[in-house]
């Protein structure tokens, strides 16, 4: 009894895993890499702040205590929690409708929406609902991503030209805007800019631990200040305030909440997706350990919490800080806890030097990060592949980037849901008939030298039988016995694809049974697995077909129709093709 308690403590406490083993071995990667992802998290959470149209303070308060409570909560022990790009755009998004009348109601918006998105994915974890991420296929995602990178780059533009455009998530309306203002760009802001984009871009190859974004910081501040560039129009980020986040209180307005629930469960579905999939990446690498996604959904929402409730904005776990924090040796969550050490020390001693940080530099970091979100490669693949996963995936890239981030993700998902039921709905059949010399019987589309009877239809439908679907089966069964022209005296129905039945194609399957049967045509099935076999005798439908029509598989079915198997060899194997759990 007090091992089981102590298992679920540690199921919603993972740390409590790993903790009390922590090896001094693990101590030196951790802290390695708890510094590089700090130093990351700096210029990165003050950019995507600004992104989301907060003071860059914020996304150092969003990489405090929410990195702390991911560390306790979270069963991935290097995923890198903190603001990100998607994430950023998206409250960006989120709050633009409410139009906040001065930065402290914006900001309260902020903490509204993180206090949202932490109940849902908390919520969602706790109901055992991690399964509903499913439902933004692969083709889905990548389409909305890379859509949403154009419109995160255009965003930015502002910054880098330092030109005048409007807040919008509609590429339309970014680029008329952009082909309008295109002659007032400040160079030496987009000076600026271009020399930190490529810092950031190419610093990377001179070793991968090197702090590119950090050295793009350090630079940009040390120009603007050397030179008095802020006299000449460039744009700096000023006074940052000092010190620890204080607690904040999100808004309770009903109405406030209201507004924002569809942006707060866009953010919660595609952050926990994005998340989840970085997370289970790293753990392919990693053997001593599990990831639980309700349990992430436990630990993003209580992070997010954390964001709401001391002055930070939605966060989630980030794939290229995830990379670096595995990539720089990160054996435990504790490198999360280094990191917002360093964020704190930060705050405390260091906020003062970012006074003459140029936009444009924190314009280049967000245009570096999002430039490898836009995935070329996928819809070529996709094109050569699955036509419908590329009509899919074009579908919601173009939706997202023409009417908006929110119908975007949910266009996208009805598209999914749309795909999977019209699959559904339309199973694979297949006519079967005799591998010449065997007992096996293959699909007589595939091969051309199979046997057949002409008075023998044999079928086998590869899908469940239920509602959805009833119509398309029967439709395709009375086809094939058209083509038969009448002369069909025997269907045999292949059930072992059949995973299950539901109470519509019970009933179906029972009516197609007795209107074979009043014209002449007998019925007989094979292969029936056992819970299929459960439905149809709680429906009666095995008594209807009757025991002597039901064979362990088509061969059998066959030799008891040309009646070339003996009574009681038949009589044998029955219990195998019939027995149910009787309840």
């Amino acid at each position: 009894m007090k091992n089981t308690v102590l298992n679920r403590i540690k199921t919603f406490l993972p740390i409590l895993d790993w903790l009390p083993g922590y090896k001094k071995s693990d101590l030196q990667g951790d802290l390695s890499a708890g510094l590089t992802v700090g130093i990351m998290l700096i210029p990165q959470g003050m950019a995507y702040a600004m992104l989301a149209g907060l003071e860059p303070i914020h996304g150092l308060y969003a990489v405090t205590v929410p990195l702390i409570l991911y560390a306790i909560f979270g069963t991935s022990r290097q995923l890198a929690v903190g603001p990100v790009a998607m994430v950023s755009l998206l409250t960006a998004a989120g709050i633009a409708s409410l139009n906040a009348s001065s930065p402290e109601q914006y900001l309260m918006y902020a903490l509204s929406l993180a206090f949202l998105v932490g109940l849902i994915q908390f919520g969602m974890g706790v109901l055992r609902l991690g399964f509903v991420v499913n439902f933004l296929s692969h083709p889905v995602i990548s389409g909305f991503t890379s859509a949403a990178a154009i419109i995160i780059g255009l965003s930015q533009i502002k910054h880098l030209f330092r030109i005048n455009l409007p807040s919008t998530e509609y590429v339309q309306e970014m680029i008329v805007a952009i082909y309008q203002n295109i002659g007032d760009i400040h160079w030496i802001t987009f000076g600026i800019g271009v020399l930190g984009i490529i810092i950031i871009k190419f610093g990377k190859k001179i070793h991968k631990s090197f702090p590119a974004p950090l050295v793009a910081v350090v630079l940009g501040i040390l120009l603007v200040w050397g030179f008095d560039l802020t006299a000449q129009g460039v744009k700096i980020v000023g006074d940052v305030p000092g010190g620890l986040p204080s607690f904040s209180s999100p808004s309770f307005d009903l109405q406030t909440l209201k507004t924002l629930l569809p942006i707060a469960l866009t953010i919660s579905l595609v952050g926990f997706a994005e998340s989840f999939a970085v997370a289970k990446t790293i753990q392919a690498k990693h053997k001593n350990y599990r990831i639980n996604s309700n349990q992430e959904l436990i630990a993003l929402g209580m992070a997010n919490f954390g964001a709401a409730f001391f002055k930070g904005y939605p966060v989630t776990g980030g794939f290229s800080r995830t990379a670096v924090n595995n990539d720089a040796g990160a054996k435990t969550t504790m490198s999360s806890i280094f990191s917002a050490i360093l964020i704190v020390l930060t705050l405390l001693f260091f906020t003062g030097l970012f006074y003459n940080l140029p936009s444009a530099i924190l314009a280049a970091v967000v245009l570096v990060a999002v430039s490898g979100l836009i995935d070329f490669k996928e819809p070529v693949h996709l094109w050569h592949k699955d036509k419908s996963d590329f009509a899919m995936l074009v579908a919601t890239f173009l939706i997202t980037l023409t009417m908006g981030i929110e119908t975007g993700i949910i266009s996208g998902m009805v598209l999914s849901l749309v795909v999977v039921i019209y699959r559904a709905s339309r199973p694979h059949m297949a006519q079967l008939g005799r591998v010449p010399g065997t007992n096996v019987f293959r699909n007589i589309t595939r091969f051309s030298n199979l046997e057949q009877k002409e008075d023998v239809l044999m079928a086998r439908i590869d899908g469940p039988i239920y509602f959805a679907n009833v119509e398309f089966i029967r439709d395709k069964l009375n086809l094939w016995l058209l083509e038969k022209k009448e002369k069909v005296k025997m269907i045999v129905l292949n059930m072992e694809s059949v995973p299950n039945i539901d109470s519509t194609g019970a009933h179906e399957l029972n009516e197609w049974i007795m209107s074979w049967r009043k014209i002449g045509t007998d019925v007989c099935m094979t292969g029936i697995k056992g819970p299929v076999r459960d439905v149809l005798n709680r429906w009666a439908i095995l008594e209807s077909v009757g025991a002597d029509h039901v064979f362990i598989d088509d061969n059998t079915a066959v030799s008891a129709f040309e009646k070339a198997i003996e009574q009681d060899v038949l009589e044998k194997y029955t219990p195998y093709a019939t027995q149910t759990n009787v309840k």
